[in-house]
């Protein structure tokens, strides 16, 4: 049976770990080859080892999102090892949590660089590549689609105490999947978004272990109160929180062909909940 991505060149931020390495392996399990980022060498070896293992190919652009290099470097791996750029997702992110009287500059702009203004110019450097892409397929008399998914939050769609930098940023990436769906249809690029309620991974497993996240050199506290967890998946129809494969599965809804004619759209993710 054929693989529906096969061939297909994927961009995933943050996929040493997590989310975004179920992303990655879904991706692999159609065909798609993969340029795997994180923060650190070993997650990414990881992630590209078990793609290779599968029978897939995967190459790895380490690094911090947040850079202003960065984008460059992502999109330009992609190029330089695949020769092409099909499907990019906005994945990496974290949280640094305080109500809004004691947040600092510095926690409001980690959340605004990391989740909004990353997957920007990650898009802003993909524009020359997929227009030229785009424009040489036009000219063939082929229509190749291709496609972007953000990662959003019911954060982002109804607020959360404690959250006001992380609900902003991510508010603000449906605003730019939005935006982007009509500027890039011309060049037959689907821009769409999946909004994440409960996934457990490390960020949302119980704080009781006191477990930290290193983010160069800053030590963020992860991991969600036993009691406020167990309310939380009270509230979720469906009565459990979702699985990083689960979550993964989402996003592939929107990579696949058969969503060639989905764009604009932000899809929750949360099990049933539709509100909080």
């Amino acid at each position: 049976m054929a693989r529906k991505l096969e061939g297909k060149v994927a961009l995933v931020s943050g996929s040493g770990r997590g989310i975004g390495r179920s992303i990655a392996l879904k991706l692999a399990s159609e065909g798609a080859r993969l340029v795997i980022n994180d923060l650190d060498t070993e997650p990414a070896e990881e992630t590209m080892a078990l793609i290779r293992e599968m029978g897939g190919e995967a190459v790895a652009c380490v690094g911090n999102v947040t850079h202003t290099d960065f984008a460059e470097r992502f999109v330009g791996t992609a190029v330089q090892q695949f020769k092409g750029l099909d499907i990019i997702i906005n994945n990496a992110g974290y949280t640094w949590d305080n109500v809004i009287q004691k947040m600092t500059d510095e926690q409001w702009y980690a959340m605004l660089d990391c989740h909004l203004t990353a997957p920007f110019r990650i898009l802003r450097a993909a524009q020359p590549v997929i227009k030229a892409l785009s424009k040489s397929e036009m000219d063939a008399g082929q229509r190749v689609m291709r496609k972007v998914v953000n990662i959003s939050s019911v954060a982002g769609l109804f607020g959360n105490p404690g959250q006001a930098n992380y609900s902003t940023a991510k508010a603000g990436i449906t605003g730019l999947t939005m935006t982007l769906a009509k500027e890039w249809g011309r060049l037959n690029v689907n821009v769409n978004c999946v909004a994440f309620g409960l996934i457990k991974t490390r960020l949302t497993h119980s704080a009781a272990a006191g477990e930290t996240a290193n983010i160069e050199g800053r030590e963020i506290k992860v991991g969600v109160n036993p009691g406020l967890m167990a309310a939380m998946e009270q509230a979720i129809p469906l009565g459990r929180g979702g699985s990083p494969e689960e979550a993964a599965g989402a996003v592939y809804l929107f990579c696949q062909p058969e969503s060639d004619y989905i764009s604009g759209q932000t899809l929750m993710c949360t099990g049933g909940l539709t509100g909080v």
